[in-house]
């Protein structure tokens, strides 16, 4: 792989990076859809990584696809499948690790200790074995694609991190690989999350900042719902993650249940233009 990434550069081709751990979906793809309108070489890696799961996660039963992942890619056009395994990442004696202090620890990193040490520390690795001049993720998961946002700028990478739309189905629910885990019933109640965050939108639209008033309605939503197991309903600064009591600057608006045994997240982008005009990306 060091050999490729050094032609590429030798070549002067701006190479983009979509990380992913397999059981691909159009959210994926719609990342490689991104890297490929602005970028002249498209990689793509697959790599369940086992240091951002918990002893008590699906580690063992993640999704592994790789026939229908290796087909979908090659549909996408990406230049370059990079399959490492996890003693390429992870060598005998393998002790560096990197973890963003702070925001690392909070919600998400709360509720799974570890969880971004593993997460930091392997999309560097990938950073550093592939040198793209950019790097897509997803802003599903709106925590980690700011703890990689944070390490990219604090550590000076050489990479651009581009944060991409939610894509969801047709019902609202936010695409996830874990979603093949619900069941018939448990994926109709997930669409809850979605509904929770209609909610907050139209209360926004019409002028309300209050987090707690906009909190509450997220938490009425949900709990028409039997099934859904809240862990939290949050909302923070975007940079910080830090809980607000309103929403005067850009925020995010996070929610996190479980469904049977899956659990899932979403969420809801407020931000500001510089008139002030309100913006969401829901």
């Amino acid at each position: 792989m060091k050999e490729f990434a050094r032609k590429q550069r030798e070549e002067n081709r701006i190479v983009g990076l979509v990380p992913t751990m397999g059981a691909l979906h159009q959210g994926h793809l719609s990342l490689i859809k991104q890297a490929r309108q602005q970028c002249s070489t498209v990689v793509a890696s697959i790599f369940v990584n086992p240091t951002q799961f918990g002893p008590s996660e699906d580690f063992a039963k993640y999704p592994r696809t790789l026939s229908s992942d290796t087909e979908k890619l090659e549909s996408a056009v990406v230049h370059c499948l990079f399959l490492p395994e996890a003693k390429d990442i992870y060598p005998q004696n393998y002790s560096t690790y990197v973890n963003v202090d702070g925001l690392s620890e909070r919600l998400e990193g709360r509720i799974r200790p570890g969880h971004f040490r593993g997460v930091g520390t392997v999309v560097m690795k990938l950073l550093q074995i592939v040198q793209p001049q950019v790097a897509y993720f997803g802003r599903k998961d709106a925590q980690q694609a700011t703890i990689i946002s944070r390490m990219a700028t604090d550590l000076n990478l050489d990479a651009e991190i581009v944060v991409c739309p939610i894509e969801r189905e047709a019902d609202g629910l936010a695409m996830s690989s874990r979603n093949v885990y619900l069941n018939a019933s448990d994926r109709q109640s997930a669409t809850v999350l979605h509904r929770s965050l209609q909610a907050v939108q139209l209360l926004l639209q019409n002028g309300i900042r209050d987090a707690l008033s906009l909190q509450s309605a997220m938490h009425r939503v949900l709990k028409e719902e039997s099934r859904a197991q809240i862990d939290y309903v949050e909302i923070v600064g975007a940079e910080t993650f830090e809980p607000l009591t309103q929403i005067n600057r850009k925020a995010y608006v996070l929610v996190a249940a479980k469904f049977g045994k899956t659990r899932l997240l979403d969420n809801l982008l407020v931000d500001f233009s510089d008139k002030g005009q309100l913006t969401i990306e829901l």
